[in-house]
Order: structure tokens, then sequence, then C-alpha cells
């Protein structure tokens, strides 16, 4: 895997590049336990943000992204309605969350990124795993694009969303354990040709 980044890198230019999230284009989603018989799953429809990344350094890459709570979705709007209060991210007073990379490092063909996770006023660490980035390509309107799906599991009290309702026959309404996936893709304006 690293003599193909090398050999990759070696075709491209020695520089850092910066891209866009695309908010049309990407997207954050979760899944979790419910009733301890099946899983929820919803996503965030909008994200935003920066990714900076040089071909010859892949592990100094730095990722900046925000998503909006408010745009939450689990295709049930009294449900959505339920986790946008203060029960669980308390949309009004944190309408935002946050993840800001603090280092790299590529582990059994894949890249792992660590940053500080931001929910609900909580800041903690956690690593994403991540398939891609992608070959960058040129799209139709002439920007060029890359790729990626990160994952990451959490354990939402860690981020003071405690609220539950223990069950009569044993267990809890809503598990622990939130998995997330971040489907993101991220587009830069190619270098003005130069005479």
């Amino acid at each position: 895997m690293k003599l193909i980044l090398l050999a990759v890198a070696a075709l491209l230019p020695a520089f850092a590049q910066t891209y866009t999230i695309d908010t049309a284009h990407s997207s954050a989603q979760f899944s979790v336990r419910h009733l301890m018989v099946s899983n929820v799953k919803g996503e965030f429809n909008k994200m935003t943000g920066s990714i900076t990344w040089d071909a010859s350094k892949p592990a100094a890459i730095s990722i900046d992204a925000t998503i909006d709570v408010n745009t939450i979705s689990t295709r049930e709007p009294k449900r959505d309605e339920h986790l946008r209060s203060a029960d669980f991210f308390d949309a009004a007073k944190y309408p935002s969350i946050t993840f800001k990379s603090t280092r790299a490092w590529e582990s059994g063909g894949k890249w792992m990124v660590a940053g500080n996770l931001t929910l609900r006023g909580v800041t903690k660490p956690v690593t994403l795993t991540v398939d891609g980035p992608t070959a960058e390509l040129k799209d139709p309107w002439g920007m060029l694009r890359r790729g990626a799906t990160a994952t990451t599991t959490i354990n939402r009290k860690d981020f003071g969303l405690g609220w539950n309702k223990a069950l009569e026959t044993g267990g809890v309404m809503v598990g622990e354990e939130v998995q997330i996936t971040l489907d993101i893709a991220a587009t830069r304006k190619p270098a003005a040709a130069t005479n």
C-alpha cells in the first residue's frame, strides 16, 4: 500500500490541495439499537467543511467538518423532533456537531484519522476508519473531485445524550453505542492555467 501511495505521489504536484465538502452529495448516517431488538437508522443531511491533503504527505491530512443538527432525519417526524430536543441533541443550544482532525496513519491498508468530535458541547477524541480517498477526477462542470467513506463508533452517554427508558422485560429503549458512517464527496477548483 505504501509503495502505491508513493508511486501516486510521484505523479502529483508535491503540495497540499484543499477540497470543499460537497454538501449535496455528502451525509452523516448513524445507527443505534432500539428496544433491544432492532436498529434505528438516520442521517444528518447537511455537512460542510474542508479537507486539506498532500499526496506526498498523506498522513498530514487536515479535516474540518461541521454537521447541522437540525437536519436530522429518521423518517419519523415526531422522533426527529424528540431527537432535536434537550433530551438528546438540544439543537436549539447546540446546533452543530464538529470534527477536527489531529493526526492520521495507515493500518491494514486503510487510513485511520484521529480527531476531536464536539457534540452537545462536549469534546472527545475519536478515530475514523477511512475507505479512500478515491483517485481525483474531473466532473462535467470542471471541478476536481475525490470521495471517501469514514466510520466510527461512539458511546452517546460520553457526549451527554443520556436519555433512556427501562423496559419491563429488561434492557433499555435506546442503546448506548452509536455507529457512525460519513459518506463524503469533496471538490476543488483546478489551478489556473499558466502561459
